[in-house]
């Protein structure tokens, strides 16, 4: 736990050179004890010697510590090559009958240019310290450690998601982890490190205390675990990086050493390979220039080839194909439903756009398969979902209401085309494509059940909605039950968690949200600072839901809660807010059926021939029993 300190030597002795100038080194204006890189613990006694900075090797520490009466090396062997250096120099020019030499000038000279030098530096980082601040930089204005402190907010924790980087590999961080981190309070011009504790964690975030602070919290400071300048408690020892007590408190103890063995025997810290984990979990298969089949944002029952532009931390910026300018674009995560392998419509009979009048680049390569997220296999025989029958379903054009839909289509491997009743377009237009285990779709019956307002078909009379009436109206039956997806994984959200979230009506943004409700694996997700309205019924497995502190450790641009200022600036009135954002899909505005079709006629389109795929599930509704907010 403790390697490289709790059992090095303790001398503190310093030797002298006979070849050194008796020139005294001016000290720093500080002083501070230092562990140096081999773990001895040097402390400053008097508060008067200061600091110096070793001539040779540029090592800067404790001048009580330093070699020979004049303190200006750090060791024997940097005073013995400083002098061997000097007289080599020195020698050659005289046998030479040459003057001295530019290197021996600035041999006899280092001594006052290592002084100016370092307090040079050690002025420039004092101002930059002045100006800085310890906390991660906030994004317009925004900081999420003020805004879990100022209200006592719990975010949900890493492990939550498994797509996100460390996901399935967070183990045990948690409250009162030790780890070496930057030390941001202290006057030295070198990059120094020292020992913190995990006092609350927020995602990716920590609030972090200091070793020695004991319960001040005055110096507490947020920082993203999965940052540069975190490391497991060790790592200073064996990379050769000193730690330094911050300089609040370095005259609290007068021997650090004895002070840090007993705080940190027992405690737990970062795994040894921490580092090398996150890095590895920031690796994305998917490269820009790969070609794959995603939505057609403008027609949601049919697939157009992208191009990927750009990945930023697993989402992808996708470039339809015959996009002339690169504008028409397309935001999505790598594991998203909405995007597949080059040939998926064919293989399956889902609609899908020609673009046989584009060629194709030879640098554009077809993403491989198995970069794409698998879905449940089905099987071919028993019971299985057909046209006609009645279920419930997210509106992919509203995401905050679950509606009354029916299985307009069944395609080949599970994939069902599902249109929202009320609201479809003749042609089948504005059908979306779900595939049956999706969490997305629900037995009829399951609003109900769970106290969930079900969203009836538009224009419909008889009011309050009931199945058994529109069942019987419509000659319609119910998709069975038991051919739903009813597995419920140990997620670990709980209601009023905060989280950073896609806002799937604009999936280029990822916003500041709160789960608000939890029905199974289902979770409501609020956009902190709009209305309730704005709000989308999620997956707890959506790839579109990240920890705290996401944006800021992939650098991805995070949307701050909006003001009741910026929300009047930007819709100018609630009324065109809302109609604009309940007629969008993905960003877009949901198309007439009267422009769908005349899109539709152009003969830029063409329809594969539907597979055969029939399965037997078992299931019950008692499966769907009502949970509690």
């Amino acid at each position: 736990m403790f390697d490289g300190y709790d059992s090095c030597s303790e001398d503190t002795s310093s030797s002298s050179s006979t070849d050194e100038s008796e020139e005294e080194v001016t000290p720093l204006p500080s002083s501070l004890p230092i562990i140096k890189n081999n773990g001895q613990v040097y402390t400053y006694p008097d508060g008067k010697s200061g600091m110096a900075t070793c001539e040779m090797c540029g090592m800067v520490g404790v001048r009580d510590a330093f070699y020979s009466k004049t303190k200006r090396f750090c060791s024997v062997s940097c005073s013995r090559s400083y002098s061997s250096n000097s007289k080599k120099a020195s020698i050659l020019a005289r046998l030479q009958g040459k003057p001295p030499t530019k290197k021996a000038k600035v041999l006899q000279k280092q001594p006052l240019v290592a002084k100016l030098a370092a307090y040079a530096q050690y002025q420039a980082t004092v101002q930059n310290q002045s100006k800085t601040k310890t906390a991660p930089v906030p994004v317009d204005g925004f900081s999420w450690g003020n805004y879990i402190n100022s209200n006592s907010f719990t975010a949900a924790p890493v492990n939550c998601f498994k797509h996100a980087p460390m996901g399935t590999c967070w183990g045990d961080i948690s409250e009162g982890v030790r780890i070496e981190v930057l030390n941001t309070d202290c006057s030295l011009p070198t990059k120094v490190f020292w020992i913190a504790g995990i006092v609350k964690l927020a995602g990716y975030n920590a609030l972090l205390r200091y070793e020695g602070f004991e319960s001040d919290s005055n110096l507490d400071f947020w920082y993203n675990v999965c940052g540069a300048d975190v490391h497991p408690v060790g790592w200073c020892a064996t990379s050769g990086k000193p730690l330094v007590p911050p300089r609040s408190i370095q005259h609290k103890y007068t021997n650090w050493k004895a002070f840090l063995v007993k705080r940190l025997t027992g405690a737990k810290t970062l795994p040894p390979d921490f580092t090398q984990k996150v890095s590895e979990s920031m690796q994305y298969p998917f490269k820009p220039s790969m070609r794959v089949e995603v939505v057609d944002k403008t027609h949601l029952c049919r697939t157009r080839v992208a191009i990927v532009d750009n990945v930023i931390g697993g989402r992808l910026r996708l470039v339809y194909e015959d996009s002339e300018d690169k504008t028409d674009d397309f935001w999505c995560h790598m594991y998203s439903p909405l995007i597949h392998p080059i040939g998926w419509s064919r293989s399956i009979g889902h609609r899908f756009k020609r673009t046989d009048i584009i060629k194709k680049q030879e640098s554009h390569l077809d993403a491989p398969p198995h970069l794409f997220i698998k879905v449940k296999e089905t099987e071919s025989s028993g019971e299985w979902f057909k046209e006609g029958m009645k279920l419930e379903a997210i509106d992919p054009l509203n995401l905050s209401a679950i509606c009354v839909a029916t299985i307009r289509k069944v395609l080949a491997d599970g994939y069902l085309m599902i249109g929202i009743d009320g609201s479809e377009a003749a042609d089948g237009s504005d059908w979306f494509c779900f595939h049956a285990s999706s969490p997305s779709i629900f037995p009829v019956g399951f609003c109900e059940i769970n106290m969930i307002e079900l969203t009836p078909p538009r224009g419909y009379a008889k009011l309050p909605f009931k199945w058994f009436d529109y069942l019987r109206e419509t000659g319609s039956i119910a998709a069975p039950v038991k051919l739903f997806n009813k597995d419920v994984p140990n997620h670990g959200f709980h209601v009023a968690m905060k989280l950073e979230a896609v806002d799937l009506m604009e999936p280029r943004l990822v916003c500041v949200a709160t789960v608000t409700r939890i029905i199974h694996r289902l979770l409501r997700i609020h956009f902190d600072g709009w209305e309730d309205e704005y709000d989308q019924w999620v997956d707890c497995e959506s790839p579109d839901l990240y920890p705290v502190g996401w944006c800021q450790l992939t650098g991805y641009q995070l949307q701050p809660p909006a003001s009741q200022t910026s929300r009047d600036n930007q819709s100018g009135s609630s009324k065109q807010k809302k109609k604009s954002k309940s007629q969008q899909y993905k960003g877009h505005k949901k198309m007439s059926s009267l422009q769908l079709k005349e899109e539709l006629l152009d003969g830029e389109e063409y329809t594969f021939l539907q597979g055969a795929s029939d399965q037997e599930s078992n299931g019950s509704a008692s499966h769907y029993i009502k949970q509690e907010p």
